[in-house]
């Protein structure tokens, strides 16, 4: 049976071949995205960096989210992690940025977004993109899966799929 491809070992040679450097803004996963990111040879390359921002006012001081969409919809939410995308990039000058929230658990969940509900957004200069999964592991399991489905949507859209946005709960 042959070994799978991890997602991050993909990475390097589209982002090298489209001459794109990539960050990005992580809540729920707490930098796990860029420390797998980081653990391919070679990814000073194409990765800038992150930025872990758990909290809402991390997410509004460093990734420049507003007060009125934290407020209005929540961390866990479709706007937040736009604009988080679209901060990380600005900040950071980058042609593309991946950015996640979620419910990791084994708590926090509510009646509309239980524990595993996690949102990722995609910002690139041609578009932004969000998706919503929702997971049902335990919190290490949440977060893993949290970081694989951000790879796969950077992959995506490296691949050319502009079928970015969806809704991937069961």
């Amino acid at each position: 049976m042959a070994a799978m491809i991890k997602p991050e070992n993909q990475l390097g040679d589209l982002l090298r071949s489209q001459g794109l450097k990539l960050v990005t803004a992580e809540s729920c996963t707490g930098g796990l995205i860029a420390s797998r990111i980081t653990d391919v040879p070679g990814s000073s390359d194409y990765f800038l960096g992150g930025v872990v921002a758990y909290a809402y006012e991390a997410k509004a001081a460093l990734l420049n989210v507003s007060w009125n969409t934290l407020h209005t919809y929540g961390a866990v939410s479709r706007e937040t992690v736009l604009e988080m995308a679209r901060g990380a990039r600005k900040a950071l000058s980058a042609g593309l940025a991946i950015s996640v929230s979620g419910i990791a658990g084994p708590g926090g969940g509510l009646p509309n977004k239980p524990v595993g509900t996690t949102w990722f957004g995609l910002s690139a200069e041609d578009g932004e993109w969000a998706r919503i999964y929702c997971f049902d592991g335990d919190r290490l399991q949440n977060k893993s899966s949290s970081a694989d489905a951000a790879l796969q949507m950077v992959l995506d859209y490296l691949s050319g799929s502009r079928q970015l946005d969806g809704d991937h709960r069961k």
